[in-house]
C-alpha cells in the first residue's frame, strides 16, 4: 500500500509510521519514555551516577560542539533505532509479513472503522458485487440476504438437509473477505465431479455442516465470517423457511424462485409462503442504526423484493432516517422485468414494500458499450430505459454515473468500485446538502 499525504507527497519508508490516523505514535512515545526511565533506574541502582556523568560528558562536548546539534543527533539516532526495532518486532509477531502489509492493515482498520454504517439489501450476484466495492469504504457493513433461493446447490441442500439456502450468503461472505486469500478461494470452490458432490460448492457444504453443528444458520454464518476475517457481517433476512410465490397477470400462480423466470409472463405481484415471515432481530437493529441503506442491484423479483416482503424490514426501512438509494439494473431480465423502465423498477419496489419512503434516489448507469454484445438481444435482454418524468411523479431523485466495467466484447457488467464510489459520493453530497439546509434554517430563525 502506498501511503501519501494530502498534497500527494510520498513519505519515506520508515516515516510512514508517523502518518496521522494510525494511532501508534503515542504508544511509541510511551514505550520510549518507559525504556529511558527503566535504564536510568538500573544505572542509579548500581551507583553508576548516570545523570551526573552524562551531564559532565555533555558539558565537555558542548565546549566544542553546539549543544543543539548534539541533542538533535542523539534524539534522531535513538528514535531511528527504536522505530527500526519496533517494526522488526511487529514483523516477527506476524510471521514475517512485510512492512507494507502491517502498515496497510493498521491504516485500513483505523480509516474504515470510522466509515458510515451501511445496510445493503438484496441477493444473488448483484449484492456480492456491491459488497466488493463497499468494503473499501467502511467496515461497518451489514449485508441483508434473501433466503428464497431454491435452485442449484442451495436448492438441493435446502430440500435434503432442511437448511436455509446458503448460496447467496456464501457469495456475500466471500465478497467481504480478502479475494486473494486461499481460504476464500476454497470457500468458493465448486465440485465438478463426484457422486453427490457435483455442483455443490465447498462453502455451501461448510455452512450446512456448521448449521447442523450449531443448530443455527446465524451462528454458522458468524463462524464462517470469522474464518475468512470479513469486513462487516452477513445476515439472512429471516430464519423462516421462506418460499417465493408469484401471481402472473394471466392468473397463473408460480411457486419457487427458480420457476418464476421460467414462467415467461408478466408478474402481477410477489408474495411468500408462509405469508408472514419474521425478520431477524439483528437485521432490524442494523436498519435502525444505519446511515445509508442500499437496495440492489440484482434480480428485481427474486433478489431484492423478497427482502421487502418481510413486513418488519420494509416498515423499518420506510421509517429510517438513513439515506436510501436503489441501484437499478442496467439490462432487463427475461422472465422478470421484460420491457421495464427505471420507474417501473422503482414502482415495483414501492408497491411490494407498501411505501414510497423506502427510496430517496435511484442510481442508474449512463454509459453503454458502443458494440453491445448480440447475446443480450438474442436472450431478450435490453437496456433499461430511463423515464425521468415518471421518476419525478414517484418522488425519487435521479443520480446517474458510469457504472459498468470497460469491455471490448460489449459485455455489460457492474464495476464494484464504480458503483461503490458513486454511492459514497451521493451519500456525502446529500449529507452536505442537509447540513447546509439545517444551517440556513437556523440562520433564518435568529
Amino acid at each position: 500500500m502506498m501511503i501519501r499525504l494530502k498534497n500527494n507527497m510520498k513519505l519515506p519508508e520508515e516515516a510512514r509510521w508517523l502518518v496521522p490516523g494510525l494511532q501508534v505514535k503515542r504508544w511509541f512515545a510511551l514505550i520510549f519514555l518507559g525504556a529511558v526511565c527503566m535504564t536510568l533506574g538500573v544505572l542509579i541502582l548500581f551507583d553508576v551516577k548516570p545523570i551526573f556523568y552524562t551531564m559532565e560528558f555533555i558539558q565537555k562536548v558542548a565546549r566544542n560542539v553546539s549543544t543543539e546539534w548534539i541533542a538533535f543527533a542523539v534524539v534522531m539516532f535513538g528514535a531511528g533505532m527504536f522505530f527500526k526495532g519496533w517494526t522488526k518486532t511487529n514483523l516477527s509477531i506476524i510471521d514475517g509479513k512485510d512492512n507494507q502489509t502491517l502498515l496497510e492493515a493498521l491504516y485500513r482498520k483505523r480509516k474504515l472503522n470510522r466509515g458510515p454504517k451501511i445496510v445493503a439489501v438484496g441477493g444473488g450476484t448483484g449484492l456480492s458485487m456491491l459488497l466488493k466495492g463497499i468494503k473499501h469504504i467502511t467496515n461497518n457493513i451489514t449485508a441483508v440476504v434473501t433466503v428464497g433461493d431454491d435452485g442449484g446447490s442451495s436448492g438441493r441442500l435446502r430440500n435434503e438437509m432442511g437448511v436455509l439456502p446458503p448460496g447467496d450468503i456464501r457469495n456475500c461472505i466471500a465478497a467481504l473477505a480478502d479475494d486473494e486469500d486461499l481460504v476464500t478461494k476454497l470457500f468458493q470452490y465448486r465440485f465438478k465431479s463426484g457422486e453427490g458432490l457435483e455442483g455443490h460448492s465447498f462453502g455451501n457444504l461448510f455452512l450446512t455442516a456448521l448449521c447442523s453443528i450449531t443448530g443455527d444458520m446465524v451462528r454458522a454464518v458468524k463462524e464462517s465470517s470469522n474464518v475468512l476475517s470479513i469486513r462487516g457481517r452477513v445476515l439472512p433476512s429471516t430464519l423462516d423457511d421462506m418460499k417465493l410465490v408469484a401471481e402472473m397477470e394471466d392468473g397463473r400462480i408460480i411457486h419457487g424462485e427458480s420457476n418464476i423466470p421460467e414462467a415467461h409472463g408478466k408478474i402481477k405481484r410477489l408474495f411468500t409462503d408462509p405469508q408472514h415471515c419474521r425478520a431477524l432481530d439483528d437485521v432490524i437493529a442494523a436498519i435502525k442504526d444505519a446511515d445509508l441503506i442500499i437496495l440492489g442491484p440484482g434480480s428485481l423479483y427474486t433478489s431484492v423484493i423478497p427482502n421487502l416482503l418481510i413486513t418488519e424490514i420494509s416498515q423499518e426501512i420506510a421509517k429510517s432516517n438513513a439515506k436510501k438509494i436503489y441501484v437499478c439494473n442496467i439490462m432487463t431480465q427475461p422472465g422478470e422485468t421484460d420491457g421495464y423502465s427505471v420507474a417501473d423498477h422503482v414502482s415495483a419496489l414501492m408497491k411490494h414494500a407498501n411505501s414510497k419512503s423506502i427510496i430517496d434516489a435511484v442510481l442508474v448507469n449512463d454509459s453503454m458499450p458502443s458494440n453491445l454484445a448480440k447475446k443480450y438481444q438474442l436472450s431478450g435482454s435490453y437496456p433499461v430505459k430511463l423515464d425521468v418524468e415518471n421518476l419525478k411523479k414517484l418522488g425519487v431523485k435521479l443520480f446517474s454515473r458510469k457504472l459498468i466495467e470497460d469491455s471490448k466484447e460489449g459485455l455489460v457488467r457492474h464495476s464494484s468500485n464504480r458503483v461503490a464510489r458513486a454511492i459514497y459520493y451521493w451519500f456525502r453530497k446529500e449529507n452536505k446538502n442537509d447540513k447546509s439546509h439545517f444551517l440556513a434554517q437556523k440562520e433564518q430563525q435568529k
